[in-house]
């Protein structure tokens, strides 16, 4: 992702997340750890420029859906995201109709872990996870669970037992 464009996206979702010091440092290091493995798996430009940006805006509904449902539930923000990400993406330029569409795809399932579909997706399950887990202050019953059923990519779990290690 071309630096002015990655400044552009950020300063947007800083602002729209504004006075949430929580959701944009979230944001920020899902999008380190979504390019660290994507660089690592050997993504293609266009790939990863799509997963930068779909791990940029992956939680752009949270503040839609706590005002609509009370609740930041997975579901919700995937029903919430895609529309509010489309938005911001055609007002900041840049991106192809299919780009876009295919971050509002990623936007709208990104808690969905069935039917995972293309390494951009797998990558931005695992990148989220990766900050959830810590976050979250998991368990390491939960993070042992989470390396067995959500994990693919070998940069993801090697990242998983580095940030873990020693965590019994």
């Amino acid at each position: 992702m071309e630096n002015r464009q990655y400044a552009a996206i950020v300063s947007r979702m800083a602002e729209h997340d504004k006075g949430s010091p929580k959701r944009i440092q979230h944001f920020l290091k899902v999008h380190a750890f979504a390019r660290t493995i994507g660089t690592a798996e050997g993504l293609d430009d266009e790939e990863l420029y799509v997963l930068e940006t779909a791990a940029l805006v992956h939680d752009i509904g949270i503040r839609d859906a706590l005002v609509k449902y009370g609740s930041e539930a997975g579901p919700y923000q995937e029903k919430e995201g895609p529309a509010l990400a489309k938005q911001l993406l055609e007002e900041t330029g840049g991106y192809t109709a299919e780009q876009i569409e295919r971050v509002m795809y990623l936007v709208g399932h990104h808690h969905t872990y069935t039917d995972i579909r293309g390494m951009d997706y797998r990558i931005l399950v695992e990148a989220d996870f990766l900050v959830n887990l810590f976050e979250s202050s998991v368990k390491y019953r939960g993070i042992l669970a989470a390396e067995k059923t959500i994990f693919q990519t070998e940069t993801g779990k090697r990242l998983l037992a580095l940030q873990f290690e020693n965590q019994e």
